[in-house]
């Protein structure tokens, strides 16, 4: 299944077996020390009109999603999504993203790189104590397919060390930068590590920054029962996307859940049925 054709400055891609980079790949590192940027009209989050719809109370149970190698979507009974994060923290952006999810009483997961963690501690351990799940993304932003077997064990440790030096937890997925990671590696990480590898159904290209409403627009439309939602809080406008994007899917009834308790919702595999004289 191919989720994006482009190799972008963040971490959408092709989904298959052999990435194919474009010339945005170096266009950012989202492991570099973010910049200092003045104030302006994409790091300025829209107000919002009105009463904030608020996502219910729920204790879920959570999976490591042992059943399954790779997830880009759950089967599921009811309107369940998963909302995620890659590339942070970000010491200004990650914040006003948790202020937003807080309000709306959402628990998301932030698949963070390990770098960016070593710098940011404080922003992480807000991220967990807020009830934030959190998962590996590598601690360099490397496209993993392209490793040796002990240099991709090594970025997926050094990210698992770094997470729980910062807030004390680990992490129970993976998420391969560009979702560039090959069907051997992906059995190897679970095999090893035991974490499934998670991709995504909704990809709102962000990391074009194509403006606030657009992200919205994609998201909410391109959202289903059972999704696993793409973006990344390295982007200044894709947070302020997000107060319109999470009550649009609130509004619509919508209830979002951490991608281990969506994957702990997936139904097992039917068995079998027997085989018929003949046959």
């Amino acid at each position: 299944m191919v989720i994006s054709a482009a190799l972008g400055s963040s971490c959408s891609m092709a989904s298959s077996e052999k990435p194919q980079p474009g010339p945005q790949a170096a266009a950012q590192d989202p492991t570099a020390a973010p910049a200092r940027t003045a104030p302006n009209r994409e790091y300025r989050t829209p107000k919002v009109q009105g009463p904030v719809p608020r996502n219910p109370d729920m204790n879920l149970p959570a999976s490591g999603g042992s059943g399954g190698i790779t997830f880009s979507r759950v089967a599921v009974s009811q309107p369940y999504v998963a909302m995620t994060f890659d590339d942070g923290p970000h010491p200004k952006n990650t914040p006003r993203l948790l202020d937003m999810l807080r309000e709306r009483n959402i628990k998301a997961t932030f698949y963070v790189i390990g770098r960016n963690v070593d710098l940011y501690p404080n922003v992480l351990r807000r991220t967990v104590s807020e009830g934030h799940e959190i998962g590996n993304h590598s601690y360099t932003h490397p496209i993993l397919s392209k490793l040796s077997d002990s240099a991709l064990r090594e970025e997926l440790t050094k990210c698992r060390d770094a997470v729980a030096r910062a807030a004390g937890v680990q992490p129970r997925t993976m998420r391969p930068p560009y979702g560039a990671l090959l069907q051997r590696q992906r059995e190897l990480v679970h095999s090893e590590l035991r974490y499934p590898t998670i991709l995504w159904s909704v990809d709102p290209l962000d990391w074009k920054r194509p403006g606030a409403s657009v992200i919205t627009s994609r998201i909410n439309s391109q959202t289903t029962p059972g999704a696993i939602i793409l973006a990344h809080d390295l982007h200044g406008g894709t947070v302020d996307a997000m107060p319109a994007t999470l009550d649009g899917l609130l509004r619509k009834g919508y209830k979002f859940v951490t991608v281990s308790q969506l994957l702990a919702m997936a139904a097992p595999p039917a068995p079998a049925g027997p085989i018929a004289a003949g046959q």
